[in-house]
């Protein structure tokens, strides 16, 4: 028999949409403000020479990590915007908070049994870090504008560096509260929606330029056909495992009490496949920019030493399709799998709220044995999981490496959080509308109660 919960989903229409003030107020909300961030995205730093930066990027970067950074940031790289660092700072500070939450001791302590003050705190250690990384960011592309073999400045000197260093930390900060205001405030993950509403973004330009590699002859039109069914073969492919999920029986004991008899009742635990979600592809593709694009910013500079004569090369490897990009990113992949899913899933905490509820898996003593099974099926899981995500960001990466001139913004990793974070907003939206239904439930109840008096 279906649940209530599972009843009131069924029963979830356009009706009850209309019907959902609140969540029509958190859509509009969370529109305007990707609104916001695309507008932002086309506004230029000032004293850039826009146009001669333009056509440059478009002929050296398009498939080198700044190919990559562009994607993400929505095309506010290729316009050199006050946005070109998108939330990417963000995310890197967020994965060296996380991982040193694992090994030192006072911010495994707050993460552990600070509750919500000590995840406050930490959030704050984030955005401290952030500043120190958006600043290190734009110091480094603004001395790269201005020492650059090619004139991209107007005005070199002194105030452009402090400019552009303001405008690109300042519009990382912006963006970060943004997104912070988009998860309390919207619908979704605001991080997750702005990364989303850039890689959204740049699918149209892709596709045009696909479509014009195939009337010019440079992609053959089976070539073509077969990378847009592969796209689409891949799409219902992540659908499929995001939704795959194990479900371990728990079981309840009855008790008595008085002449009645309550419990004895059965549930499941669901486990998902991909239990850390769309984390570590961003975090994977966040920590290949930092060392990338400092490398490739160094390469580029007209004065530099001979000493660092090997940096060009060693950038050539970070490139979309190079072995060693490949090999890097899937060790990193993997790696972010089973490190977020041990952040987020504690089987000693799930078998120790089991315990206390008088729930026991069937065959399984409560307690530590509970904790050794479930640790022993969500290793299991998140290979399968960690396989599935390397398979779909690698796949695209080798037809890169075989064929060059394939536009970026159809790899896996797009995809892949295109697809996922569509999914989590959309489950967040039928929650909402859960939540509607339920309030209109109580309130009905409670009118034919009143009346019944």
């Amino acid at each position: 028999m279906a649940s209530a919960a599972e009843q009131l989903a069924a029963n979830i229409n356009f009706g009850a949409f209309a019907k959902a003030k609140e969540l029509h107020k958190r859509l509009l909300f969370t529109v305007g403000a990707l609104i916001v961030y695309r507008l932002g995205t086309f506004i230029p730093i000032p004293g850039i020479n826009a146009p001669a930066y333009e056509a440059n990027f478009t002929k050296n970067a398009g498939n080198n990590i700044f190919g990559m950074f562009n994607m993400f940031s929505g095309g506010a790289v290729q316009h050199m915007a006050i946005f070109a660092l998108n939330v990417m700072p963000y995310i890197s500070a967020s994965i060296i908070v996380q991982l040193m939450g694992t090994i030192y001791g006072p911010w495994e302590k707050l993460r552990k049994e600070g509750g919500e003050a000590g995840r406050k705190q930490l959030n704050q250690y984030t955005r401290y870090l952030t500043v120190i990384l958006a600043l290190a960011q734009a110091t480094g592309i603004a001395l790269s504008l201005q020492n650059g073999s090619a004139a991209y400045v107007d005005h070199p000197g002194p105030l452009f560096v402090l400019t552009t260093v303001v405008i690109l930390t300042g519009g990382t900060m912006f963006l970060m509260w943004l997104g912070e205001q988009i998860t309390s405030r919207g619908v979704g993950n605001g991080s997750s929606l702005i990364i989303f509403a850039g890689i959204v973004s740049r699918m149209p330009v892709t596709f045009g330029q696909l479509l014009s590699q195939g009337k010019q002859q440079q992609v053959s039109t089976p070539a073509l056909l077969g990378l847009i069914l592969g796209a689409v073969a891949v799409v219902v492919f992540i659908v499929f495992m995001e939704r795959a999920q194990r479900r371990l029986l728990v079981q309840y004991p009855k008790r008595q009490v008085g002449n009645r008899m309550f419990g004895g009742e059965s549930s499941f635990m669901p486990l998902k496949i991909n239990t850390s979600g769309v984390i570590p592809p961003i975090f994977a593709s966040s920590l290949l920019m930092l060392p990338g694009t400092a490398m490739s910013l160094l390469a580029n500079r007209s004065d530099m030493p001979s000493w660092l004569s090997w940096l060009p090369s060693v950038a050539g490897q970070l490139t979309h399709g190079t072995p060693t990009f490949m090999v890097i990113y899937a060790l990193l992949i993997i790696f972010f799998c089973f490190f977020y899913t041990s952040v987020v899933f504690n089987p000693e905490d799930t078998a120790e709220n089991l315990r206390k509820y008088g729930g026991f898996l069937p065959g399984i003593r409560p307690g530590k044995r509970t904790a050794e099974y479930l640790d022993y099926v969500l290793t299991r899981l998140t290979v399968i999981g960690a396989a599935y995500i390397a398979a779909v960001c690698l796949l695209p990466e080798i037809l890169a490496y075989n064929s060059p001139g394939l536009p970026l913004a159809f790899g896996g990793t797009s995809i892949l959080i295109a697809v996922s974070v569509m999914m989590d907003t959309v489950a967040q939206i039928q929650s909402h509308l859960l939540a509607h239904q339920y309030e209109g439930l109580i309130k009905k109840a409670k009118l034919r109660g009143s009346r019944g008096r």
